[in-house]
């Protein structure tokens, strides 16, 4: 009788086939680099077959291990939705959910497939915004939940543990946000910062943390500059980077291919770290069911995306 395929051993085998790593693959699913290996040389041994190649690089499939990943990907959307089917956390209806331009190109589309493909009876309406409009949209009932930024200082009070609303200026500790976003100096390969002369900056509208930041750490070294762009339009101002008119800030993992952070050799000003959140805190909101088990979902896989 052929062996079977152990669920535990697929999850781990589609984690570090989506990172690309063991490295990054084990804090997502809550296991060790030897744990990991371990699970890979089991259902090796089950495939009879050499699943990755491994380099100083990282790790890529070989043509069985592309095989396999199909059908993995197949068996552990089944095996989820039997789970949830079986336990009544199957959930229908639709929400709204609010999200910063920035964080929806780097992460929301995974959230959203791997939510909606266990539930596949929730439609979830995104609306993309700035932190203090998808905030307004809060306040006015218009949006169900959101991703925030907020700013990160460790001598904050730890006020998520009241369920304090999120505001523009509201400042956390790291360990009451879900993930951690430095923001960083981002501009076309060739642009080089002179010192000497007005930086131009291409940012957005003037209420939003990569603006107020940018204009701050510039003050602190009395480093000029100019607006050549300000705009809630994060494709505009982007477009306007790659024109090598003006450099951004931007958080690193929304950084594009074809653009580059500015190395500290530039003497530019180190920038703050943002804060990930959601808002109304799901701890402390009578959120609807399909809200509360997104925000759940949310909070268990944003911080390995």
């Amino acid at each position: 009788m052929p062996a079977a395929l152990d669920i535990d051993l697929l999850r781990s085998f589609v984690a570090i086939a989506d990172a690309g790593s063991f490295s990054l693959a084990a804090p997502r699913i809550g296991r060790t680099q030897s744990a990991l290996s371990m699970q890979v040389r089991r259902l090796e041994d089950v495939a009879g077959a050499t699943l990755f190649h491994r380099s100083q690089k990282g790790v890529s499939l070989t043509m069985q291990g592309e095989r396999l990943l199909a059908h993995a990907r197949e068996i552990l959307r089944s095996h989820d939705r039997a789970v949830a089917d079986l336990a009544g956390q199957v959930f229908s209806g639709s929400f709204r959910f609010g999200c910063p331009d920035d964080y929806a190109v780097s992460f929301l589309p995974k959230l959203i497939r791997d939510f909606t493909e266990q539930h596949p009876g929730v439609f979830i309406e995104v609306v993309c915004a700035s932190t203090p409009s998808l905030l307004q949209a809060l306040a006015e009932r218009r949006l169900d939940s959101a991703l925030v930024s907020v700013l990160v200082d460790e001598a904050a009070p730890s006020s998520r543990s009241r369920g304090a609303l999120v505001t523009r200026d509201t400042v956390l500790r790291a360990v009451d946000c879900i993930r951690l976003e430095p923001l960083v100096w981002v501009a076309r390969p060739d642009f080089v910062p002179d010192p000497c002369a007005p930086l131009p900056l291409a940012l957005g509208a003037p209420d939003t943390h990569d603006h107020s930041c940018a204009l701050a750490a510039l003050a602190t070294l009395n480093w000029p500059y100019r607006i050549a762009y300000a705009s809630i339009s994060l494709s505009g101002l982007l477009a306007t980077v790659r024109s090598g008119h003006a450099a951004a800030v931007l958080t690193r993992s929304a950084i594009p291919p074809d653009l580059k952070e500015i190395a500290p050799e530039h003497g530019l000003p180190r920038l703050p770290v943002l804060g990930i959140v959601l808002a109304p805190d799901p701890e402390h909101s009578e959120a609807p069911p399909a809200v509360a088990a997104f925000a759940a979902h949310v909070r268990a896989t944003l911080p390995g995306v």
